[in-house]
């Protein structure tokens, strides 16, 4: 308990006296820690969500737009999650991480990749919360204060499903 938290992290990863040394992203289920990261951006309300988040499609084979309102802080967080696990990417590669075979009923089907503004709005978002940061070689890097409020929320993650 005498352990120093990070300003912007809650201290609900303390869970009971119970702590997680050493838990990172890579320890935990992806959907929980994605879940519960996005979570923890709607509730901290530093994240700018633009305005067309209601009307916008995520790719050019999608007819509607997301169902879940909250679909933005679930893409900010699963975009975090991935510039964890592979270091620094941009917005093509996150165009590619998010490209879905579009069936076209009996003809063959073709890759059709995510919407490339999305990516970039994604991207801009996590830059203004200071989560990751413009690498020297181009694209997007997690940055050392967005990978501390990662493992924390990891931490949270694995202390609430051990319920110790």
């Amino acid at each position: 308990m005498g352990q120093k938290l990070h300003n912007n992290l809650s201290p609900g990863w303390q869970l009971g006296g119970c702590t997680m040394p050493g838990v990172t992203v890579k320890n935990v289920n992806q959907q929980e820690f994605v879940r519960a990261l996005a979570a923890f951006l709607k509730k901290s309300g530093k994240l700018k969500v633009p305005e067309w988040v209601d009307t916008v499609k995520l790719a050019k084979h999608r007819e509607l737009s997301p169902y879940d309102e909250n679909w933005f802080y679930i893409q900010d967080a699963s975009t975090a999650w991935h510039l964890y696990l592979q270091g620094d990417a941009g917005v093509g590669s996150m165009t590619k991480i998010y490209e879905v075979c579009q069936r076209h009923g009996v003809m063959p089907s073709h890759f059709s990749r995510g919407s490339k503004s999305v990516a970039r709005r994604v991207l801009q978002a996590l830059d203004g919360l200071k989560m990751v940061e413009k690498d020297q070689d181009g694209g997007f890097k997690l940055t050392p204060h967005g990978q501390r409020d990662l493992d924390g929320i990891s931490g949270q993650v694995a202390a609430a499903n051990k319920k110790c």
